[in-house]
């Protein structure tokens, strides 16, 4: 499932508030300066650092 452009161009990094690439495949957001991968369950994405993987 598919995030709408809409919620794409409102989201941020809640540790940086930078902006979150979204990676459709996974589904997931990724913030590229904190090197985290926020998860997106059912087309929901879950905005929790708690809940983020780190990336190496």
């Amino acid at each position: 499932m598919a995030l709408s452009e809409e919620l794409l161009a409102i989201l941020a990094c809640p540790q940086c508030k930078g902006g979150l690439q979204y990676e459709q495949e996974l589904p997931a957001l990724t913030c590229n300066v904190c090197r985290l991968r926020y998860p997106v369950r059912e087309g929901i994405p879950v905005m929790l650092v708690d809940e983020a993987e780190l990336l190496s």
